[in-house]
């Protein structure tokens, strides 16, 4: 048996679904797996090669953290830390 969970996936605009008997939390992970994926950011020591990856790479200081930003090509993301 399926049992729906409320609220509708970011990706596919369907339910989400999951086994009756099966655990709540692990649905939960799973759907935020899902919507989360691609949107990761490399993490480095040293943003010195990174920040020369593309033309519109720019280096930015936000809440004492500093960030290699792309608004052209958002795949050029990356944090110092």
């Amino acid at each position: 048996m399926v049992a729906r969970l409320p609220g509708r996936d970011c990706n596919t605009g369907r339910f989400a679904e999951m086994a009756h008997d099966g655990d709540l939390g692990q649905a939960l992970r799973i759907k935020t797996n899902k919507i989360t994926a691609g949107n990761t950011m490399k993490v480095r020591n040293s943003l010195k090669s990174l920040k020369t990856r593309h033309k519109d790479c720019r280096v930015i200081r936000r809440r004492g953290r500093v960030y290699v930003i792309n608004k052209t090509n958002r795949r050029f993301k990356a944090r110092q830390g």
